[in-house]
């Protein structure tokens, strides 16, 4: 969709770029997404241009999170969003969120969230460190484009309230995963190689609570000693 937009090639009046195999999906910081063909639902939307880059991935991390909350009504509890947009249930991620920018100047051209949510796959055998699918955890089979148009749904309902955010910006940090107490996390170089190929780093580890995700997307974390800490997604990671 990248391409065919920087071409002036894609149709002005479609959003939704759907693919039912990826051979090289990307994620943040670098990493990259296993998927088995046709078992999953991979996509890519055209998002309306915001100034406020956060408010964009927030709206879409909450979109995405309630669709699949829908889908697991007995177990939404455990159903979390993962600093700054993986989804998580438990400790085992179930979708992932790359939303990209492209920026003239100072104007924002154009947004594009590539979404991958795991669904009806059930061996994995990248070295992705933790996913799990729909199927995993609930041992149904999903209908993925019934999935996508809930999506669809969804994200027009959020991105509605990315005029008025202080709606979703509750539900995203009413749904952090880790929200409640101290957890570990460790200070990485962000230089470093994608996190899922990366040695399992053991110095360096601290406990911290989350106090606060900024406007900005920066997370504020306050170690057991009182002491607040401000980080960037690509300085700071969990533990897990």
């Amino acid at each position: 969709m990248k391409e065919m937009l920087a071409k002036g090639e894609w149709p002005e009046d479609e959003r939704f770029l759907y693919t039912g195999y990826q051979t090289a999906g990307r994620g943040q910081t670098g990493n990259s997404w296993e998927s088995e063909a046709d078992k999953n639902l991979l996509c890519s939307i055209l998002l309306p241009p915001r100034q406020n880059l956060f408010e964009l991935n927030v709206a879409v991390s909450v979109a995405v999170h309630r669709m699949i909350n829908c889908q697991l009504s007995i177990v939404n509890s455990q159903l979390t969003i993962k600093w700054p947009n993986d989804i998580y249930w438990q400790n085992k991620k179930v979708a992932g969120i790359l939303v990209e920018n492209a920026i003239i100047g100072s104007e924002v051209k154009y947004s594009i969230a590539g979404i991958g949510l795991n669904v009806n796959q059930t061996t994995f055998v990248s070295n992705a460190p933790n996913p799990v699918s729909l199927k995993q955890i609930t041992g149904k089979d999903y209908d993925i484009h019934g999935l996508m148009k809930q999506l669809d749904t969804e994200l027009q309902e959020q991105l509605s309230n990315v005029q008025c955010p202080m709606s979703n910006d509750q539900y995203y940090k009413s749904h952090l995963y880790r929200k409640d107490g101290f957890w570990p996390f460790v200070e990485r170089d962000v230089s470093t190689a994608p996190t899922m190929n990366a040695t399992p780093q053991t110095e360096g580890i601290f406990m911290a609570r989350i106090e606060d995700v900024l406007p900005t997307g920066e997370i504020v974390l306050r170690d057991q000693q009182g002491t607040p800490h401000q980080y960037h997604f690509k300085q700071v990671r969990y533990v897990i």
